[in-house]
């Protein structure tokens, strides 16, 4: 719910509409996103392997290919804490990357899942080859990319789009509830987000759900593309002047360990910015305490990986 005392918590926030990334491009270039992608019909028989690289930003080796998403490169401290959260007198990242970035770049694309500074940070638009593939989930945020001097942005849509054998696929998200997007500045802050779904004939189907609270959006990834793998954001970032988080928390764990029985759940995006409230050692306490499978749920470290 909406506190009172929002308004000056709305005019800090704006102060920081830059750093956020929000966008006010117009339309760029289309781009075929090709024919309608099946449901998944298949078993898979290959492995997938992913790293946490720090925040949301992850590596996924995939049917071949390299995917780096939502990259945030900068060393620890760099940037201001976000103004009108929790904890903004903390610098953002909080903790420095857990491998040379040398080795994070090491991908064959890049994936936005929106262009919040902590999704794609100045290092990263520096550091970032100019002929780097790169999807976004729109064209405002392709605009933006382009605007640094990137030649290879492509937009991912809900019908898909194949790269290097693998269907990348946009699903919908919400970031924020209803109390957020009801003050417009709020919302023009929040922006749209997307999430990712991954699919191949021989490999597990992964969904990347992004930056979102758990909605219909997520249950409809969830029920039509049955991924095998889930990673969830769930550091409950919270705002000042509002009850509840623009992301997932502890509880969306359990939602989505029930409402999809067989697949594997991954936490991150946690412990490196500073609004975000959970840590794993909280939300480790919270999988004991609800009695889930500790082989299908996982709270990995920075630089850690799996094989699924």
């Amino acid at each position: 719910m909406l506190k009172s005392n929002h308004a000056p918590r709305i005019a800090a926030l704006l102060a920081c509409t830059i750093l956020l990334g929000v966008s006010t491009v117009g339309t760029a270039q289309a781009h075929d996103t090709g024919p309608a992608h099946p449901v998944k019909t298949k078993s898979a028989s290959k492995r997938v392997e992913f790293q946490l690289i720090r925040n949301a930003t992850m590596k996924l080796s995939y049917a071949g290919a390299t995917f780096l998403v939502d990259p945030m490169l900068a060393v620890k401290g760099a940037y201001p804490g976000f103004p009108g959260t929790p904890n903004s007198e903390k610098r953002n990242p909080l903790v420095d990357l857990p491998v040379p970035v040398s080795d994070v770049l090491k991908t064959d694309a890049i994936i936005l899942s929106h262009i919040h500074e902590d999704h794609w940070d100045p290092a990263a638009r520096y550091l970032v080859p100019r002929a780097m593939p790169i999807f976004t989930q729109d064209e405002k945020d392709a605009a933006k990319v382009r605007e640094d001097g990137f030649t290879n942005v492509r937009v991912l849509t809900e019908e898909g789009l194949d790269f290097k054998g693998t269907r990348l696929i946009k699903a919908l998200g919400k970031h924020g509830s209803s109390h957020f997007f009801a003050v417009p500045q709020m919302a023009e802050i929040l922006g749209d987000v997307m999430g990712i779904i991954f699919q191949h004939p021989k490999y597990p189907t992964v969904y990347v759900a992004g930056d979102t609270i758990w909605n219909k959006n997520v249950e409809d990834a969830l029920t039509r593309y049955q991924p095998d793998v889930v990673f969830l954001n769930t550091g409950y970032a919270q705002v000042n002047g509002f009850d509840g988080s623009i992301i997932m928390g502890k509880d969306d764990v359990a939602r989505a360990y029930k409402f999809s029985p067989k697949a594997k759940i991954v936490g991150i995006h946690m412990e490196s910015v500073n609004h975000a409230m959970l840590t794993r050692k909280e939300l480790r306490a919270f999988i004991d305490e609800q009695k889930l499978d500790k082989r299908r749920v996982h709270v990995p470290e920075d630089g850690q990986s799996y094989k699924f």
